[in-house]
């Protein structure tokens, strides 16, 4: 088998340049990264001084604030082109132990029905961090949103996996942007990003899109940290930039009627039953 070569990219606006900092050394500390581009949607000058530390493995470009999904878009273009195996779409609020990346390309490796993967995500005291999901109705959106955690408990707790069995692979329809290590024939077959998005919306549209022809795997073999800020809980221009987001979503797939988002997540509760019933015999 020919060696798996990896390139990533981070879109930055107004970053932390120690989690900027963070996020490439252990991107760089795995030698099968060949390549990161930093895409820095606010020009800053700390943040190209960063990436100047990691010489030509990382390359910075300052860019207009084109939104999240346009900007990862330049560097998943070039992967296409350069025809590298696997391409990264990473936070910069991201950090891993070695080992990571190698785990996540072992798996896809023996794999090649797998089109994308997410690794265990944690917060940074250890807690699991839900990074993958059913596909959302409208209504599971908005009580995920607005209503309080004692509410819809149990619907809630569906959306989140919270009873599901998280030590074992799950193929699940929607991954969070943070952390998309995806297979770049893939992307060359299907597309890139949906430009039509500016922030928020988009890592759903384009798993669902892979989930479409190849598994879109929970992967807990490898884990990550994502410092998470849940930033459009806080600040209501990005909780308007969410909204506006996911209205977009609902009118491309379907506010009410999705029977595509019915049958991905009948097979996804089939294969969540089946491990827990896998669990319990071995027990």
């Amino acid at each position: 088998m020919a060696q798996s070569t990896i390139n990533a990219s981070i879109v930055t606006y107004h970053t932390s340049p120690k989690e900027l900092n963070d996020c490439l050394k252990s991107l760089l500390a795995t030698p099968a990264i060949a390549h990161v581009d930093v895409i820095d949607n606010a020009s800053e000058e700390a943040v190209a001084n960063v990436c100047a530390h990691y010489g030509d493995r990382v390359s910075y470009q300052p860019n207009p604030n084109v939104g999240f999904g346009r900007a990862h878009n330049i560097s998943l273009r070039r992967s296409i082109d350069q025809g590298v195996t696997y391409h990264l779409v990473i936070n910069a609020d991201v950090y891993f132990d070695a080992g990571t990346i190698e785990a996540c390309v072992e798996y896809m490796d023996h794999n090649p029905d797998v089109g994308q993967l997410m690794p265990r995500t944690e917060f940074p005291g250890g807690e699991f961090q839900p990074t993958c999901h059913p596909v959302p109705s409208p209504l599971e959106l908005m009580i995920h949103r607005f209503t309080p955690l004692s509410w819809c408990r149990k619907r809630r707790d569906r959306y989140e996996m919270e009873n599901a069995d998280m030590s074992s692979p799950h193929n699940v329809p929607v991954h969070h942007g943070c952390f998309m290590f995806m297979r770049v024939d893939v992307l060359k077959q299907l597309g890139v990003f949906d430009e039509r998005y500016f922030m928020y919306g988009e890592d759903f549209d384009l798993t669902r899109r892979i989930h479409r022809h190849y598994r879109t795997m929970y992967y807990p073999g490898a884990k990550i940290v994502h410092l998470y800020k849940g930033q459009s809980r806080t600040n209501l221009k990005l909780f308007w930039i969410h909204c506006v987001s996911m209205l977009k979503y609902f009118a491309k797939w379907g506010f009410f009627i999705d029977r595509e988002r019915v049958a991905f997540n009948r097979a996804l509760r089939a294969d969540l039953a089946q491990t827990s019933s896998q669990s319990r015999h071995a027990d």
